[in-house]
């Protein structure tokens, strides 16, 4: 990694990247281009909101990846919930002719989600780097 990868704050220098997919409640193939635009329009604003960016965003039918930096003091599942949250009550209310194609109760996301760490280096480097270090002496 080179020093333009890192980014810092007052107490912190980081490179904290995630990766994020969430599915539809049901896994019901409901996400359109435009439901995926309006998707990728609140997730922005959201994660722009916690001094973060999006680096990539799509999806498919019945779920969105989202590869996003954000800076440590960011809790992640905090964050992870505002953005189902937050993007379900607004895509609900936009597009709910639409959607009561697919779903009788508020819902538009499933519970659960997969959220990853993202990375230069692998878990072996990282454990033979660890491993080279020269340890405490007595």
């Amino acid at each position: 990694m080179n020093d333009s990868e890192f980014k810092s704050n007052r107490h912190s220098i980081y490179n904290l990247k995630y990766h994020l997919v969430v599915i539809t409640k049901y896994r019901h193939k409901c996400i359109n281009k435009e439901l995926l635009d309006d998707l990728n329009e609140i997730f922005k604003n959201i994660i722009e909101g916690k001094n973060g960016t999006i680096i990539e965003f799509n999806g498919e039918p019945d779920h969105i990846h989202l590869l996003f930096e954000t800076p440590p003091q960011v809790e992640l599942a905090k964050l992870v919930n505002t953005l189902k949250t937050v993007s379900s009550r607004l895509i609900r209310k936009k597009h709910s002719e639409y959607l009561k194609e697919y779903y009788c109760k508020p819902v538009f996301w499933s519970r659960s989600y997969c959220i990853l760490t993202t990375g230069g280096a692998t878990i072996e480097m990282i454990e033979k780097y660890i491993r080279s270090q020269a340890g405490v002496k007595d």
